[in-house]
């Protein structure tokens, strides 16, 4: 199974999200099946790099070869980035050896990367001075890349455009591990500067020219005949010298001479005789065409000793490793260029070499064509002192003046440096999933947090300051509870009134958001609702009255677990000023203080069953505000005297679906709502919806929209405020409930009602009573 190094794929990751963003490359990580981090120094499957290329293909739905291309160029900027930039530049002088010697550069990486798997390049330059560019690889379908990369190598380096067409593509016979073999005829020409582009682009002429040429890049169907139309324009517009060509013209003699050209001088015998060249060069091999061993160097003949056997063939003891080419003089020749690798045949070596690694050789092949034998200058493949000591060899058995020795020592500090580089980079992979399941946990415990108290209250006291109380002027609060609550606990199990209260506290908690009120706390049965704190709002009374009439629908929806039938719940509404702050320093609370907590409290034990009581504080901040209120007339409140309150009927504009904060439906257009319905339609109607409760609280949330007047707010508080980033939704905080029950009053003490009500059955009534060591009163 081929594999590729994370490296390619940290690039293609890096392309996606720099052109099209993160969003784009979560989509296609997800789509493609593969991390969403690459290790540079770790293998990785080829199905990983095939999968993302698929992918994005179909989500940019553009062909393979345009995204291949377009990774190609994006591949050279990042090597450049990725420091490898003056090695690219000092490859060669022009475009042809740059390519020339790709193959020597992968060579030198591969001691690095020792799983690397690259493919090999060979150039002919036609006599139009275009070339002929030969890729060998043993994965399908890359080719696409080669004209990305070598395009952005000719402009950046060498000012110059390239065209590249595809000539031939084959798999390779004669080679016996490449698949793919395709030939690229290579066109190069200037770069004009942008300015003088645009000059040109004026003429009309040029309009033509490029029309024409346009026309011509089209027509494809005779492939042999385009090439030499390529060509025809190449010979006609020569390509202009670069700086390194120049450069190598030059040749400085004595005293500021300059003369173009470069003859050698040769000498008319060789002054080295064979003992010393085979001492001097201890990797050598002369063979001729037909592979037989005509001369070997001291060292390797002490390696594999069969090599003192003069005439034997060199392929009994060697294979070729790279390039991947049949063991023929024809093939070598043809891959002269190349770095050659040769490796020892285990079964052809000494007995005490059965157990070591290989010897390989790197070197080059040279052709003497007047002996017409083939000389082999390579010196041993060692990639450390850990392979030098494997194969019992030493520095000493490699020539001084050989760069291998240099080459050993210098790789082995860079493979340290490398797994040193490896294991911080798994470290920071760790620190960085464990940092993103921090930030998980922070929101959770945040929203913890803010569940508990007020966004701002709790930022302040996470920052360890000192929360101030603050005085609110206006405020509308809100008391409920569960009629014959007390009842239901004696004749239910404990499990049976937590399933009913958690039903209907997360309806209620619901509604919370839907209107933006801020619930304070819930002990047993009872609920406590705000408007208007922690952050003040001018439509508080409006807020909490569509909160509890949206309370009052909600309630029809919740089972008695003793009767089978819905629950009744008994709520009460005030308006007036509250002190609040944060009490404790354990489980610490959000509670208000203030007789409009009492008062609201009054209501609410005072109140109905299924109806809303309103103080006449509250009846005149929704008075006309699009309520239909009707009076309930002079009652005796315990601790207040006699007061004239109210009832709270409906919202005269506003649908049911907009109170419970569900999207609309067409169907309920024409339904009457459950606010003007009569008790017993009501409960009907709510039987036969019972069924899809549950889905209606899955729908999504619509929050209600209000219309806000400027209003006061305290300057304790204003700046705490403006700390909270947008409204804050108090639906999700609890804070304490300071609740004005007296403990003076039973539950079940009945109390005095106007004589219709009585009549009713609504006169007598029992009741939990709450009590709270917190409840103070200002």
């Amino acid at each position: 199974m081929l594999s590729l190094y994370g490296f390619i794929n940290t690039c293609l990751k890096s392309l996606v999200i720099e052109k099209f963003g993160e969003e784009t490359w979560e989509k296609l990580r997800i789509a493609a099946e593969v991390p969403d981090t690459f290790m540079t120094f770790k293998v990785y499957a080829d199905e990983n790099t095939t999968r993302l290329v698929e992918e994005a293909c179909k989500l940019l739905d553009v062909e393979p070869a345009v995204v291949l291309k377009q990774f190609g160029e994006y591949f050279f900027e990042f090597c450049k980035r990725s420091g490898y930039d003056h090695m690219l530049r000092t490859l060669g002088g022009n475009l042809m050896e740059f390519i020339e010697n790709l193959d020597a550069l992968h060579s030198y990486l591969s001691l690095s990367y020792q799983e690397m798997n690259a493919p090999s390049f060979r150039v002919e330059k036609n006599e139009d001075s275009s070339m002929l560019l030969h890729y060998y690889s043993d994965r399908r379908g890359l080719c696409h890349i080669v004209p990305g990369i070598l395009g952005a190598v000719a402009m950046d380096f060498f000012n110059s455009e390239i065209t590249m067409e595809i000539v031939s593509q084959m798999e390779e016979e004669e080679r016996t591990g490449k698949k793919e073999h395709v030939v690229f005829l290579v066109t190069q020409k200037p770069a004009y500067s942008q300015k003088r582009r645009s000059r040109l682009s004026a003429k009309p002429q040029y309009l033509s020219d490029t029309r024409k040429q346009s026309e011509k890049q089209l027509n494809k169907l005779d492939l042999e005949r385009a090439m030499n139309r390529i060509r025809n324009r190449a010979s006609e517009s020569p390509v202009r010298k670069n700086h390194w060509e120049t450069i190598r013209g030059i040749v400085k003699l004595g005293k500021g001479k300059l003369l173009r050209g470069f003859e050698p001088v040769y000498p008319e015998r060789l002054w080295v005789d064979i003992k010393t060249f085979c001492n001097s060069f201890p990797f050598h091999i002369v063979f001729n065409e037909e592979l037989r061993v005509k001369q070997a160097g001291i060292n390797i003949q002490k390696v594999v000793p069969g090599l003192q056997t003069m005439d034997i063939r060199l392929d009994e003891y060697f294979t070729i490793v790279h390039p991947e080419v049949t063991f023929k003089i024809s093939s070598v020749r043809k891959f002269i260029n190349s770095q050659f690798v040769l490796r020892t045949k285990r079964e052809m070596m000494p007995e005490s070499w059965k157990h070591r690694p290989m010897l390989e050789l790197r070197g080059q092949m040279v052709w003497m064509g007047y002996l017409q034998c083939m000389l082999y200058l390579c010196s041993p493949l060692l990639r450390s002192l850990h392979e030098l000591e494997e194969r019992h060899m030493h520095i000493s058995d490699i020539a001084s003046h050989d760069v291998t020795r240099d080459l050993i020592l210098l790789n082995q500090q860079r493979l340290a440096e490398m797994e040193l580089s490896n294991q911080l980079e798994r470290k920071k992979e760790e620190l960085r999933i464990l940092s993103k399941h921090l930030e998980e946990e922070k929101k959770k415990t945040e929203a913890l947090l803010y569940a508990m108290l007020p966004k701002h209250v709790a930022n302040q006291l996470k920052e360890g300051k000192k929360v101030e109380a603050g005085e609110f002027k206006e405020c509308t609060i809100l008391f409920s509870d569960v009629v014959t609550f007390t009842s239901i606990c004696a004749q239910c199990e404990p499990i049976q009134i937590v399933v009913m209260l958690n039903t209907m506290y997360l309806k209620f908690d619901r509604l919370t958001t839907v209107h933006d009120v801020y619930k304070v706390e819930t002990i047993g049965d009872a609920y406590m609702v705000v408007g208007g704190v922690p952050v003040p709002v001018s439509s508080h009374a409006e807020r909490v009255a569509n909160f509890s009439l949206g309370m009052i629908i909600a309630a029809k929806g919740v089972t008695n677990p003793v009767t089978g039938k819905p629950i009744q719940i008994r709520v009460g509404v005030t308006t007036g000023p509250v002190l609040a702050g944060v009490v404790g320093e354990k489980m610490p609370r959000y509670c208000l203080f203030g007789d409009t907590v009492n008062t609201a409290s009054r209501m609410e034990s005072h109140g109905i069953p299924n109806k809303i009581h309103l103080s006449p504080s509250a009846f005149r901040a929704l008075k006309d505000k699009n309520f239909e209120i009707h009076e309930r007339g002079e009652i005796e409140v315990k601790g207040k005297g006699k007061m004239c309150t109210y009832f709270l009927i409906r919202n005269l504009v506003a649908s049911e679906n907009e109170i419970l904060g569900r999207p609309f439906r067409e169907s309920d257009s024409g339904r009457e709502s459950l606010q003007s319905l009569p008790e017993s339609k009501a409960e009907y109607v709510n039987k036969k919806d019972d069924g899809c409760n549950t889905h209606q609280d899955r729908r999504p949330t619509v929050a209600m929209k209000y219309t806000e007047k400027p209003s006061f707010v305290p300057e304790n508080i204003c700046a705490k405020i403006k700390e909270t980033a947008g409204k804050t939704r108090d639906s999700e905080s609890y804070g304490s409930l300071k609740s004005a029950h007296s403990p003076e009053q039973s539950d079940d003490a009945p109390h005095q009602l106007p004589k219709d009500h009585d009549e009713q059955g609504m006169g007598k009534r029992s009741r939990k009573s709450i009590k709270s060591n917190l409840c103070t009163l200002l």
